[in-house]
């Protein structure tokens, strides 16, 4: 199961550069085992509204929470601890901190393009790592395509 983080949604919103990776691993990994935390939703909420894009949030929101299942994540004030000492101890800034705590918690894969996470024990994967990282069979039904018949076959 996965952590989604900011900047791996807003790739896909904001259609920037690796679009196409994000659209192919949302593709490919069912809603149900996607993760994202409340700091993570509000940031995007504040993106998009400054943007003015009012309607791109709530496509977002019904996207991933009404036709989806993606489950939001929180953290409660009296567990800062934890994220104080992974900002100590990894030199993350809050928010990447945030993330990277709730990922560890529940035991997820963090999946962002940030490279600070690369010093981290847990570290990170790319959308494209994790589609890569599949097994054959761990492909959903709706994701496979059957390959063409090779002219040895006839």
């Amino acid at each position: 199961m996965y952590l989604i983080d900011t900047n791996v949604w807003l790739e896909r919103l904001l259609d920037q550069e690796r679009s196409e990776e994000v659209g192919t691993f949302l593709n490919t990994i069912p809603s149900n085992q996607l993760f994202i935390t409340d700091f993570a939703f509000h940031s995007i909420a504040l993106i998009l509204t400054r943007l003015n894009q009012p309607d791109g949030l709530r496509k977002f929101i019904q996207d991933i929470f009404t036709q989806g299942a993606v489950s939001l994540l929180h953290s409660n004030p009296s567990n800062i601890e934890p994220i104080l000492k992974i900002i100590q101890n990894f030199e993350l800034d809050f928010d990447d901190a945030y993330q990277y705590a709730l990922a560890e918690h529940h035991n997820l894969i963090l999946v962002s393009f940030d490279h600070h996470f690369d010093r981290t024990t847990r570290g990170k994967k790319t959308p494209a790592q994790v589609v890569e990282s599949l097994e054959p069979d761990d492909t959903p039904p709706e994701a496979k395509t059957e390959e063409p018949p090779s002219p040895a076959d006839n």
